[in-house]
């Protein structure tokens, strides 16, 4: 997304500890006056912010998208065919615990819903 989480909840960069005891640029250039105005500013332009960073995510979902879909190979089910079935936590045999089987089955298709 290009921004910290810190910076999209609380509208401004943290400055972390070890940055307070050394000396930095950013800290010599701090003036009270101007940072009560900047903060403001940082408030302005915070949805601007979080609508960039929001559409960053969709782009790189969207491109994950792709990619996933490129990889899937369509294959058609016909009648006959055998297949498994996923194991729920709802159809899950408890008496074999976390190791027991995460499918279950073949069953054959016999017709399509």
């Amino acid at each position: 997304m290009g921004e910290t989480p810190f910076k999209l909840t609380y509208e401004t960069k943290v400055v972390i500890p070890v940055e307070v005891g050394v000396a930095s640029t950013r800290r010599e250039v701090f003036r009270e006056e101007d940072n009560d105005d900047q903060l403001r500013i940082n408030l302005d332009c915070l949805d601007e912010v979080r609508n960039k960073a929001s559409s960053k995510t969709m782009k790189y979902q969207q491109k994950m998208t792709e990619y996933y879909n490129k990889r899937v190979k369509l294959r058609r089910l016909e009648i006959g065919d055998l297949v498994l079935r996923k194991v729920t936590n709802a159809t899950k045999n408890s008496a074999y615990g976390k190791l027991g089987p995460t499918w279950e089955g073949p069953y054959r298709i016999v017709h399509y819903s």
